[in-house]
C-alpha cells in the first residue's frame, strides 16, 4: 500500500527562461525528472505555439505537458488561453491512473483566462480516490476573491466527507488571502506553513520575495516541504519549484 506521496508544482513560463530569452523546455523536463514526484501540478504550459517552433529549432514537436511527462507520467491538460498562434493552460502530471479530468472556467475577466483544472486519482491501496487541484489565480485581488470562491464551492463536499485533497499552484497571492479559504474554511493545510511555519518564497527565481506558489493539502501528514533554489532551477523558469512529502492521514 502506497503510504507516501511526492508532489511538486512550477510555473514552467511557457518552457522559456526569465525574460523569455532561451528555450529551458529540455532542461526543465530533466528537473522534473530529478524531483521524482508522483504528481506534479504545472501552471503556464504551452499546448500549442507555432510562432515558438519557428524559433526554436530544437522545439518539441509534441504539446509541452505531453514532452514533460514522457518516461514517467500521464498528463491531463486545461486549455486556458487560446490565440492565433496557439494556446496554454494547466496541466497535472501522475504516476497513478487517472480516473476523471475537468477544467474548469473561472476567468474574472476576457483579458486573463484562467481555469481550475481537477483530476481524480487512484492511488494503490487506498480506499477513497485522491482529488488534484492544479490553479493559477489571477493578477488581480477581485479575479482572486471570485476564484477561491469557485474553488471552495468545488471543494467543500470533498473536504466535508474527509476525502485526500491536494490543491496547488501559483497563487498570485501575496497578500496571503487564500488561507483564509482554504485553511479557515475547508480545514486544509498548507505544506510550506505546516513544516517551516511559513509560506514559500518562490518569486522572482533569480531573488525569490514574493510567497506565490503553493501546495494545499487535506487528510495528509505533511512530512516535508522545500523550495527548489539555486542552479538549475533559478535558470528554469520565473517561479521556482516547491515540493512536499506527504504521509496519507
Amino acid at each position: 500500500m502506497t503510504q507516501v506521496l511526492r508532489v511538486a508544482t512550477l510555473n514552467i513560463h511557457k518552457g522559456l527562461s526569465q525574460f523569455n530569452r532561451r528555450m529551458v523546455i529540455h532542461e526543465l523536463r530533466e528537473g522534473l525528472r530529478a524531483l521524482d514526484a508522483d504528481l506534479v501540478f504545472l501552471q503556464e504550459v504551452q499546448g500549442l505555439n507555432e510562432r515558438m517552433a519557428l524559433r526554436f529549432a530544437t522545439w518539441p514537436g509534441v504539446p509541452q505537458y505531453e514532452y514533460l511527462a514522457e518516461g514517467g507520467w500521464t498528463p491531463v491538460y486545461g486549455r486556458n488561453a487560446v490565440y492565433d498562434h496557439g494556446h496554454h493552460g494547466n496541466a497535472i502530471l501522475s504516476r497513478y491512473p487517472i480516473v476523471s479530468a475537468a477544467n474548469e472556467d473561472v476567468s474574472s475577466h476576457r483579458f486573463e483566462r484562467r481555469g481550475l483544472l481537477h483530476s481524480v486519482v487512484t492511488i494503490p491501496g487506498w480506499r477513497r480516490n485522491l482529488h488534484c487541484l492544479c490553479v493559477h489565480l489571477s493578477l488581480h485581488e477581485r479575479g482572486r476573491r471570485m476564484q477561491l470562491e469557485a474553488i471552495a464551492g468545488r471543494l467543500a463536499d470533498l473536504t466535508r466527507r474527509g476525502l485526500p485533497v491536494v490543491i496547488a499552484g501559483d497563487f498570485n497571492d501575496w497578500r496571503h488571502r487564500a488561507s483564509a479559504v482554504l485553511v479557515g474554511r475547508l480545514g486544509m493545510r498548507e505544506v510550506s506553513i505546516a513544516h517551516h511555519g511559513r509560506a514559500a518564497r518562490t518569486f522572482p527565481s533569480f531573488l525569490p520575495l514574493l510567497r506565490l506558489d503553493r501546495i494545499y493539502v487535506h487528510g495528509f501528514e505533511v512530512r516535508s516541504a522545500q523550495v527548489h533554489r539555486g542552479a538549475p532551477w533559478s535558470m528554469l523558469s520565473d517561479h521556482l519549484a516547491l515540493s512536499a512529502e506527504l504521509r496519507r492521514g
